[in-house]
């Protein structure tokens, strides 16, 4: 995969792990018990997949070598 358009899918994957989190927090703050576990359980596959893709990724971050 292209480094460009790996980087923009962490980008993403980043991005839908923070609403995730936003959306489970104010859905419990709100008392709304279902769609706060639906939100945390999301936020923890994201979480998953993230720490998934980091053991794949070679040492060097950049995919360059030195």
């Amino acid at each position: 995969m292209p480094p460009r358009l790996q980087q923009l899918g962490r980008f993403g994957l980043r991005g839908l792990r923070i609403a995730a989190s936003t959306i489970a927090l104010i859905e419990l703050l709100r008392s709304d018990w279902r769609g706060g576990l639906a939100a945390s359980l999301a936020w923890l596959a994201f979480i998953q997949v993230e720490r998934r893709l980091n053991q794949l990724q070679p040492d060097n971050a950049d995919g360059e070598a030195d």
